[in-house]
């Protein structure tokens, strides 16, 4: 067996985008575009990863729609029904596989996420002995949620928990609390994430969970160590 993790403690993984596929772009694109909104990099970096009452009230004022926030993330919730009956929440390649190898090292787990403990639930529930209690962390009222997940849920330092997002906004979050992260960013065609990331200076980007294998998670136990998970 190999030898654990010298510096990490705790691995952070988002639900939405990194162990689940991502649902999520596709319909906010698709929201906001099919109401004549002109869809940017700066409009999709203030919408995601809110809190779904900040979101809600963001579309409305993005679609120009003449309805409350409520209104506007209710309607948005329909549209994505509708997108899964085609395209379905499934668990991404590899993504088990990453949670079993950040045990195997000594870490321990959480998955968290803005939707309700049911989705993970539904969705994660067979896994959910992969993960340490409380398992999932419904980060809604406190989003991005980085913060509280390290010190009131954990009892860990900011530099011991490594985390595994698809939203710049996050990273930039994890940048200010020098936290290791790794960026699975959407490989939706009109996604602005990994640009996102990249101007967030991000500096370990996937685009396949399985890239993030032993070698790389001892390099950021290393970076994590040295202080140095942020440098230029």
């Amino acid at each position: 067996m190999s030898q654990g993790l010298a510096h990490l403690r705790l691995g952070a993984v988002n639900i939405d985008g990194v162990m689940l596929n991502d649902t999520f772009s596709p319909v906010i694109h698709h929201f906001l575009v099919s109401r004549g909104c002109v869809y940017t990099a700066e409009l999709e970096r203030t919408i995601f990863s809110q809190p779904r009452a900040v979101a809600g009230r963001l579309l409305a004022e993005a679609g120009g729609l003449a309805m409350s926030g409520e209104e506007a993330l209710e309607a948005y919730f329909e549209e994505r029904a509708r997108y899964l009956r085609t395209c379905p929440v499934r668990v991404n390649e590899g993504a088990v596989a990453l949670v079993g190898l950040l045990r195997g090292l000594g870490l321990r787990t959480v998955c968290y996420g803005g939707l309700g403990r049911d989705h993970f639930d539904a969705f994660l529930g067979e896994h959910a002995a992969l993960f340490d209690a409380p398992g999932y962390i419904c980060t809604d009222s406190f989003r991005p949620g980085l913060r509280e997940i390290a010190t009131e849920y954990f009892g860990v330092e900011h530099d011991e928990v490594l985390v595994v997002d698809d939203v710049a906004r996050v990273a930039e979050e994890a940048r200010l609390l020098g936290m290791p992260f790794v960026g699975h960013p959407s490989r939706f065609e009109h996604s602005f994430q990994r640009q996102l990331m990249r101007e967030a200076g991000v500096r370990h980007l996937v685009d396949s969970l399985h890239a993030i294998d032993e070698d790389l998670l001892r390099t950021l136990d290393s970076e994590a160590a040295a202080g140095t998970a942020w440098a230029a």
